[in-house]
């Protein structure tokens, strides 16, 4: 049987622009995979979370980014802030979850544009309900201060899902306070104001539901009173 030469077409080997941008996009993959950039507390950078087997985009809160153990955090999508990556994040479900409570051991490092094929909106699917994160909102914080407005905090209630919740109680508080704020603790004025629930701190914090906040108030202050 006689053989045809065999002849290696010279565009064989050739990739088209659209696969050699696949190729490239899977190789900074790989790469960001197996030497993730390390991330540090407290520097306030976009991370990249593990959600199941997928891979996210989340901010850290300002001031609530330094924990060793837990740290809050927003997932957002991939292309964020772009107004298409705005569209489909709230269809796919990243904007409506508000701060989340993330263990520093679900965080591969520092975010990488090439964690996008990993992610929920890569494939075009909703986040789930359960994320493995817990809600880290807000807090209320009573503060004892000087005159030189040095002092400290007496007591912290939280997580509260709305700010709107963390006001009502810390108006309460103030009116409990009004008129002896100066009196409570002697040489310092004592208020109380709504602020961030410092997820690092979750263990100093007392649940403002289920309880009366003023009996709360009130232990606090004989604690310090002399």
């Amino acid at each position: 049987m006689k053989r045809l030469p065999f002849h290696r077409c010279g565009n064989a080997d050739t990739l088209s622009p659209e696969d050699r941008a696949t190729v490239d996009e899977f190789r900074a993959l790989l790469a960001a995979t197996r030497h993730p950039q390390p991330w540090t507390p407290g520097r306030f950078q976009d991370i990249a979370v593990r959600v199941g087997p997928f891979i996210e985009r989340a901010h850290t809160r300002p001031g609530d980014d330094h924990g060793t153990e837990m740290i809050a955090v927003a997932l957002v999508h991939p292309d964020t802030p772009h107004a298409a990556a705005s569209l489909h994040g709230r269809k796919l479900g990243y904007t409506d979850r508000g701060w989340l409570r993330c263990k520093t051991t679900s965080i591969l490092g520092v975010w990488q544009q090439a964690y996008t094929m990993l992610t929920h909106a890569a494939a075009n699917l909703p986040l789930p309900d359960d994320v493995g994160m817990g809600p880290a909102h807000y807090g209320v914080h009573v503060e004892a201060h000087r005159p030189d407005n040095t002092g400290s905090i007496l007591l912290r209630l939280g997580p509260y899902t709305q700010t709107w919740l963390a006001s009502r109680d810390a108006d309460r508080l103030n009116t409990e306070l009004a008129g002896r704020a100066a009196l409570v603790v002697p040489g310092f004025t004592v208020t109380a104001k709504d602020a961030l629930f410092h997820v690092s701190d979750h263990d100093s914090y007392f649940a403002p539901y289920g309880g009366d906040i003023t009996e709360l108030l009130a232990d606090a202050i004989a604690g310090v009173s002399p």
